[in-house]
């Protein structure tokens, strides 16, 4: 009897913590399920076997910094039947993003010893400014339910049942006040995708934003009110510039704010 050829699965890293590969490896009992349907290829972080391309799946964690980065991602594209980035560094540069607000070579001679050993792209970029990308799964870290169904939709021919919705309809689902109406609390859940269960919210903490941008989100109505809650420019840019800085919407409004700091500080340096 023939046995069907199980898809080859490839799990990639690039600058990142590593933390949405380990959000696949607690999947746990989940994992083995789809360790059973799939035939792990390279994931150096659960086995050293590795099994040459090409390969079926592919899930990318991580932005692109380095040339060799940008060199890399394009082979293992090219690898790839189905490529997934997984994570806000992956889809929209994450944390290490903020370097392209920034002065790149100051940061390095302030953190590196010998800064002449480091070379790095002037910004760092997501996957997709690279190479085409056919699902991405966001989140910082990745929802790990969310990783399982996108593998799991694959395999069955079939489109993801991920939502696009905002974090607030989660609060509203677990019964939770909303934190800017009852205690004037700064929150971006109303612009940001669920995926978390409003964990923050939960515990009468804003949303940070870790999922990045919700479908749609009004960004500017947000920043409004913010601005009502005397949250100051600067502060509000800074909201934009987190897990997601890169992010269309995030990234722009973000901007706005930040020029409109920077006004703000200039006309307070000018004698009245």
């Amino acid at each position: 009897m023939h046995t069907p050829r199980k898809p080859k699965l490839a799990v990639w890293k690039f600058a990142s913590c590593d933390g949405c590969q380990l959000s696949l490896l607690d999947c746990e009992d989940e994992l083995l399920a789809v360790a059973n349907t799939v035939s792990i290829a390279y994931f150096p972080e659960a086995t050293r076997a590795v099994v040459d391309g090409p390969y079926d799946i592919s899930l990318v964690e991580g932005s692109i910094s380095t040339g060799e980065d940008a060199e890399r991602i394009q082979m293992i594209r090219d690898e790839s039947n189905l490529l997934i980035t997984i994570g806000a560094c992956a889809t929209s540069g994450g944390i290490q993003g903020l370097r392209n607000f920034a002065n790149v070579d100051q940061y390095i001679s302030t953190v590196y010893a010998h800064p002449e050993y480091i070379h790095t792209l002037r910004n760092v970029s997501p996957i997709s400014q690279h190479v085409f990308v056919d699902y991405e799964v966001r989140g910082c870290p990745i929802n790990k339910y969310h990783l399982v169904e996108v593998l799991a939709a694959h395999l069955a021919g079939r489109r993801p049942n991920i939502p696009s919705y905002s974090v607030c309809v989660e609060c509203k689902r677990r019964g939770t006040s909303c934190v800017m109406v009852a205690h004037g609390t700064p929150c971006m859940g109303p612009v940001t995708q669920a995926g978390c269960g409003a964990i923050c919210p939960a515990y009468n903490r804003g949303c940070y934003g870790c999922y990045g941008p919700s479908e749609e989100p009004n960004t500017q109505a947000l920043s409004a009110w913010w601005t009502k809650l005397g949250v100051e420019d600067a502060d509000i840019a800074r909201s934009y510039r987190s897990y997601n800085a890169l992010s269309g919407v995030f990234r722009r409004e973000g901007s706005r704010y930040a020029k409109k700091a920077a006004a703000g500080a200039t006309n307070e340096e000018r004698p009245q």
